[in-house]
Parts: structure tokens; C-alpha cells; sequence
């Protein structure tokens, strides 16, 4: 795992040579030899056509490429960090929230319409992410951003997991996820908590929750 976490807020990650680590642009707090960072306009590894961060309205995450011998904190607007390892798997997580991660993970955009119909596309709008969602698979880390600091909760066959849209961070596993409404009379009378949606994932793998509503 080339992260190191330094303290809830602050990662190091040992940059070697002949290999490639891409993060968020600003997310650089120091770093110690030689290492060079560069501006990387097609997404990380997976080209164009998966750039990361593509949203409705067409915006995207610039991301840099480092590269070299040495190591560098990374950080980014005191948000929380959480390093989350990957064995051959999938995460799944908003571009946004992507502060840094290994260059050999293959990178994609999934529809979130295309996992739930018309309910993926609600999911989107409710938590104000978009349409589309960022992938990442192999072997390798990540390091995400979260308010409040973060909670793993396990998804097994039979135990789905219900999150709260806004809280919700990322997942990896072979997991499903269905937008369900949980409206009411109390909600249609304004008496109720107002947390009208929960996410439903379901199947084997794990979900990230954040201990707050923040959006980054």
C-alpha cells in the first residue's frame, strides 16, 4: 500500500520510480526528492473516453499525474481521509471525493441510471452528484475524502445496508444499489425526520458512510 496515513486529515504516499499515482490538482501539501507533477487531461489511465468526473452539466475533476522518486503529503481542505485497498475489485465513489490514488487502477464512468432505472437517476439528483459515477479497479489504494470521518459497514448476502444518500462515500464488492423512498404520513405532513430517500446496497462487499450530510 503506498499511503501512509499521517493523521485523520493527511496521507503520504511513496512515489517509486516507473510508476504512476494520479491526484486531485491542490491536493499537494509537501513532498520530499524528485517528483514531478503534471496536468492530466484525459482522466488517469483509461483514456478519454472514461474520464473521470463527468457530470450532466459536463464538469470534470482535473486530476495531476506524479511521477518520480520520493514522497508527498497529500491533503485537501481539512476533509477526512480514508484509505480504502483494493484486491482485483471495483469501488465505486464520486469524482470529487477522489483525493488520490495508484495509477494502476483502471478508472471508468458508470450511469448511474443503467443500476436502478429512473431511481439511479433520482439518486443523482438527490444527492446532488450528477448522473454518473467514477470507478476504479485492480489492485492498488485509494484515498477518499469525507466530512466527519468515515465508518466501513459490511454488505453480506441477506443483510443489505440502508444509507442515507447524503452520507453515503463510496463502495466496492459486488454490490447493488436501489434509491427507495420512505415517505410517510408523518413526511407528508412535515412532521417527519425529512430523510425521505434511503440508499439500498445489497449483495457482498462494503459501503463507506460519512459521519455527516456535508456535501465536499
Amino acid at each position: 500500500m503506498p499511503f501512509r496515513e499521517i493523521n485523520s486529515r493527511m496521507v503520504e504516499a511513496a512515489i517509486l520510480p516507473g510508476q504512476r499515482m494520479f491526484s486531485q490538482r491542490g491536493a499537494m501539501l509537501a513532498y520530499q526528492g524528485e517528483v514531478s507533477f503534471t496536468p492530466n487531461l484525459q482522466g488517469g489511465q483509461g483514456g478519454l473516453a472514461s474520464m473521470i468526473g463527468r457530470r450532466v452539466a459536463g464538469e470534470a475533476t482535473p486530476l495531476m499525474t506524479v511521477e518520480g522518486h520520493g514522497t508527498v503529503l497529500f491533503g485537501h481542505g481539512g476533509h477526512h481521509i480514508q484509505v480504502i485497498a483494493l484486491t482485483g475489485d471495483t469501488l465505486h465513489v464520486e469524482a470529487d471525493r477522489l483525493l488520490a490514488f495508484d495509477g494502476s487502477l483502471e478508472q471508468g464512468t458508470v450511469f448511474l441510471g443503467s443500476q436502478g432505472g429512473v431511481m439511479g437517476m433520482v439518486r443523482g439528483q438527490v444527492t446532488g452528484q450528477g448522473l454518473f459515477t467514477t470507478t476504479l479497479r485492480g489492485h492498488g489504494s485509494a484515498a477518499v475524502m469525507a466530512h466527519g470521518g468515515v465508518i466501513e459497514l459490511p454488505i453480506t448476502p441477506g443483510r443489505p445496508v440502508h444509507v442515507d444518500p447524503q452520507a453515503y462515500v463510496a463502495h466496492h464488492g459486488e454490490v447493488r444499489n436501489k434509491l427507495s423512498t420512505a415517505l410517510g404520513w408523518r413526511d407528508m405532513v412535515g412532521r417527519g425526520s425529512g430523510e425521505a430517500f434511503q440508499l439500498e446496497l445489497s449483495g457482498s462487499g462494503a459501503v463507506y458512510v460519512q459521519a455527516s450530510e456535508e456535501k465536499l
